[in-house]
């Protein structure tokens, strides 16, 4: 289960049954964002992205459809292959500049593609959506090795290795800068604890490897630690662990972990163990956030093009992010129905995807969700 998601100025709903979180802090009120709104429906960017990106949008739009979600979709097909100069990536950014709020697949990233900008990156960096949430928890009906595992993931978006700084300085010597700054370490800090103050979380945990990079790392460490200060009072626990450590830890004793807050590479990384321990990519929401904006994707990055056009993907990643940005948008209630109707639907166990250890196409999945709701 997950816990609704509201923003950091609104008042705190206590929707804890539903298992998502109740709030997220630094992020403004709907007045605040100015969302757009015609004749009752918000207006949303849908990026559907590559691999399976157009089987889940699609089942999350049927589904919206289904339950009446008064929403309207201004779909951007930008895909990882995009320029940043392309009309197409302008356009998509320009669309989320509008509404505020954004739908999104995973878009691939080409590897040896030399001075080609990731888009993923490009958003987050020129939005500055600078918090990025990922949710790790079990869902009854799909039984994994690990039990009572339920963690929250935030990572610094804007920062850190992904700053995209390298260089040739030599023939065969490249030099790649890591960028922390106490400013923006001391933002996604409070982000971490605010996130748990304000959810009922008890521990915040600083994920790093300052014993090696004493500087950058260093400072990330010794600004949460000096955040965590302020804190206090709260009565929330603070503690930090190694990364290398910090992965044996995850397979080992997932259950120890609760909130937890890292510069943006290890909580990549990250993030794909915590996905591993509860089921895979399949189920993993999230949502990356700012100060203006709200974009909202699967929590564990995979395009899944070695599935692409089978008719087999696990929507359910897909539907819990659109299920978060509707208690984003204040729309409760359509939320937390088609919450209920995805669980409903793993519980029943009859139309689990081959991920989840079973057999149905993805349609079959998106038509048992629209019968539970």
């Amino acid at each position: 289960m997950l816990k609704t998601f509201a923003r950091a100025t609104t008042p705190i709903i206590h929707t804890a049954k539903q298992g998502f979180p109740r709030c997220v802090s630094s992020v403004p009120t709907t007045s605040q964002l100015d969302t757009t709104k015609y004749g009752g429906k918000y207006t949303v960017t849908l990026i559907p992205g590559d691999g399976i990106g157009q089987e889940t949008a699609a089942a999350v739009k049927t589904i919206f459809r289904a339950a009446n979600v008064p929403i309207e979709w201004e779909q951007h097909d930008v895909t990882g292959y995009t320029q940043e100069g392309d009309i197409l990536f302008k356009q998509s950014i320009e669309s989320i500049r509008r509404n505020k709020v954004a739908l999104k697949g995973i878009l691939y990233t080409p590897i040896s593609k030399l001075g080609h900008q990731s888009f993923n990156v490009a958003i987050r960096k020129d939005l500055d959506i600078y918090a990025s949430l990922v949710l790790i928890k079990n869902i009854k009906g799909y039984p994994t090795r690990h039990n009572n595992v339920d963690f929250a993931i935030i990572r610094e978006n804007t920062e850190g290795e992904y700053a995209g700084l390298e260089h040739q300085s030599y023939p065969g010597v490249v030099e790649s800068l890591k960028i922390v700054t106490r400013k923006k370490t001391e933002r996604i800090a409070r982000f971490a604890f605010d996130f748990a103050l304000r959810n009922s979380r008890k521990k915040v945990t600083c994920v790093h490897k300052a014993n090696i990079m004493k500087l950058g790392d260093g400072l990330f460490l010794n600004t949460c630690r000096e955040v965590a200060k302020d804190y206090e009072a709260s009565g929330i626990e603070f503690d930090d662990m190694i990364v290398d450590n910090c992965s044996m830890q995850l397979v080992s004793k997932p259950q120890q972990f609760d909130v937890m807050v890292m510069p943006n590479l290890y909580g990549n990384i990250v993030s794909n163990v915590g996905a591993a321990l509860v089921g895979g990519p399949g189920i993993i929401p999230g949502a990356n956030i700012g100060r203006e904006y709200a974009l909202f994707e699967p929590g564990c990055r995979h395009v899944g093009r070695d599935i692409q056009g089978h008719n087999t993907a696990n929507p359910t990643a897909l539907i819990f992010s659109a299920v978060m940005m509707l208690h984003h948008l204040g729309l409760g209630d359509y939320a937390n129905r088609i919450h209920n109707a995805v669980k409903q639907t793993i519980r029943q166990g009859s139309a689990k995807t081959p991920d989840m250890g079973g057999t149905s196409s993805t349609t079959n999945f998106t038509l048992s969700v629209i019968s539970n709701l």
